[in-house]
């Protein structure tokens, strides 16, 4: 055994961070800030992404590496989870209502919700906040998720797209995902991961693999969503 007095440190902030996201939970400081999905061809926002921020009184905003870890550890992401999905649903109604024409919302969806089996009943339960079929979810899961338990993930992903909810790849090629699979795939689009699009011009590689991956979405007559460009040159 070995012990270190900074063991006892890190503990007690774990289980103060634990305590202060149960509280964050409770008290709905939790937020969604939307990024922007734009159609090259035209230059129209053509889709939301939501990302979870949390607002900490003490700290102010907190970016998600700090804290979704956590709540993947502890289970509370279950919970977070549904709660970003509602969260969206609503802001799409209250946008429509508003007299706007909002694009999809996109949530991100963690390996926690997915492998539980009350997951396509949780969706369910956000998309029934809209009361009707316009309800504006999308769902974002990566690649390695997916294919963690195939067989299953397929059974659920088919009842979602049932509900009318589009289905992404998050970080397309980044995972080990077999391309017989992803013809069995009920999804609508593909993900280029950022850490392709950051080095493409400069990296003669990163452009053959981006260029793959939009070869083989239009194969498949899926959306491609390229992650993070901020130059022109990306563009």
């Amino acid at each position: 055994l070995f012990y270190a007095r900074k063991m006892n440190a890190q503990v007690a902030e774990r289980l103060k961070l634990e305590s202060k996201l149960q509280r964050a939970l409770e008290q709905e400081q939790f937020v969604l800030f939307y990024q922007p999905k734009v159609e090259l061809s035209t230059g129209r926002v053509a889709g939301l992404e939501a990302l979870l921020r949390w607002n900490d009184p003490g700290t102010g905003l907190v970016m998600p590496m700090l804290f979704i870890p956590l709540l993947e550890e502890t289970g509370m992401i279950v919970e977070v989870g549904a709660w970003a999905m509602k969260q969206a649903v609503s802001q799409y109604a209250a946008w429509q209502a508003a007299g706007l024409q909002p694009p999809p919302i996109a949530v991100n969806v963690s390996q926690v919700q997915l492998k539980r089996k009350d997951f396509v009943t949780s969706v369910q339960q956000a998309i029934a906040i809209a009361g009707k079929p316009d309800h504006g979810l999308d769902l974002e899961i990566t690649e390695s998720m997916i294919m963690e338990d195939i067989e299953s993930s397929i059974e659920k992903l088919k009842l979602i797209r049932d509900l009318g909810v589009g289905i992404a790849i998050d970080d397309f090629g980044t995972g080990h995902s077999s391309l017989r699979y992803l013809t069995r795939l009920p999804i609508t689009a593909l993900k280029i991961d950022r850490a392709f699009i950051r080095h493409m011009v400069t990296n003669a590689d990163d452009v053959a693999i981006v260029s793959t991956v939009i070869a083989l979405g239009r194969t498949l007559k899926l959306k491609v969503i390229a992650e993070g460009v901020e130059t022109e040159e990306q563009r």
